[in-house]
């Protein structure tokens, strides 16, 4: 569809530039010998129908492209164009005219010599100006396409990425559960069997979660809660877990299994190396522009300088993070004396569901 067409603002513009261009008719008809009043009653139906005629000059410059074309045969193509559609504003121009000469105030319009060559001056002219500026609206269409597709190519390759590294959480989570258990087998063949239980309820419900972009903060309580359970047989009384959630923090959706492996870090590189066991710490707040989710644990701050703290895990939540929501969001991690603490903030969404 022809884009002044279907764009009404664009549509206003070009009519409203016509306006100088009736004036610069006007003047050009007086100058050729016409009264103010056959200059009028002429382009007061002239004008209007050649702007429509200039609409087809879209076409012309859309199969002749600047930078495919070759010179020559733009020049040739508008040249025959601007003479065809000037010569059918003149044809148009003589039928009216003829038709106002039955009209005694005009009977003499037809007598000036000039005009029809006027007529057709003024149409390739016209036509001419309207040329560079359909090449620039197809120049800016050309932009506009090509900034479209970049920005589909680079949500194709962040969702990509995302993919990529969501799938490289629950392998890295089995590991770690398989890990143990084998180390509770030698010990306690029970709790063994009954991690092992816990594991297989808590792989159920994230069998499905590969498939989701977003869920609910609850929902991804509810797989924490699921995670503990399975390290719980491991530490027993060891892991203290405590929750600070608010009321609408809940609803808000993030991407799944965000919040799991930043659990699991404090678990492996904190309560794991504490004989006397550690705490976790998980808080949870919204706003109305942003959603704050604060991780805090304890560690061994001697075992720290042994084994390098962020592991897969970690590195893992921070890209998804980066790659997610770009700029909007943040991801901080830090270690303060013998604790260690991660802060996430990003915008907030809520479940359609809520």
């Amino acid at each position: 569809m022809h884009p002044l067409i279907s764009r009404p603002r664009q549509l206003v513009l070009y009519i409203v530039l016509w306006i100088p261009i009736t004036g610069m008719l006007v003047y050009l008809f007086r100058a050729a010998g016409l009264t103010q009043q056959e200059a009028g009653i002429l382009l007061c139906v002239l004008a209007p129908v050649y702007a429509v005629l200039c609409l087809v000059a879209w076409y012309p410059c859309r199969a002749t492209p600047l930078k495919s074309a070759g010179l020559v045969r733009i020049l040739v193509t508008h040249t025959a164009a601007g003479i065809l559609v000037a010569g059918a504003w003149m044809l148009i121009a003589m039928l009216y005219v003829s038709g106002l000469a039955l009209l005694d105030t005009f009977q003499d319009l037809p007598k000036h010599e000039s005009l029809y060559k006027l007529i057709f001056g003024c149409g390739v002219l016209i036509y001419a100006l309207w040329v560079p500026s359909y090449y620039v609206i197809l120049t800016l269409e050309a932009s506009a396409h090509a900034e479209q597709r970049l920005s589909e190519t680079r949500v194709l390759a962040r969702d990509a990425e995302l993919r990529a590294l969501k799938a490289q959480i629950n392998p890295h989570f089995i590991f770690n559960s398989l890990h143990s258990i084998s180390a509770l087998t030698s010990i306690d063949p029970a709790k063994a069997r009954d991690m092992c239980i816990s594991l297989a309820d808590f792989l159920r419900t994230t069998l499905g979660m590969g498939e989701k972009t977003l869920i609910p903060l609850g929902e991804e309580l509810d797989l924490i809660h699921r995670y503990l359970s399975v390290e719980k047989v491991r530490f027993g009384a060891r892991l203290d877990m405590q929750e600070t959630i608010g009321e609408d923090a809940v609803t808000c959706i993030l991407p799944p299994l965000l919040l799991q492996p930043l659990v699991e870090n404090a678990i492996v590189h904190g309560v794991s190396h504490l004989p006397e066991g550690g705490w976790i710490k998980l808080q949870a707040h919204s706003s109305a522009e942003r959603l704050v989710i604060v991780v805090e644990n304890n560690f061994d701050p001697e075992f720290k300088s042994k084994k390098r703290r962020s592991g897969i895990g970690l590195a893992n939540v921070r890209e998804r993070v980066e790659t997610r929501y770009g700029k909007s969001g943040s991801f901080l991690a830090k270690a303060d004396g013998d604790r260690f603490r991660v802060d996430i903030s990003i915008p907030v969404e809520r479940s359609t569901a809520a």
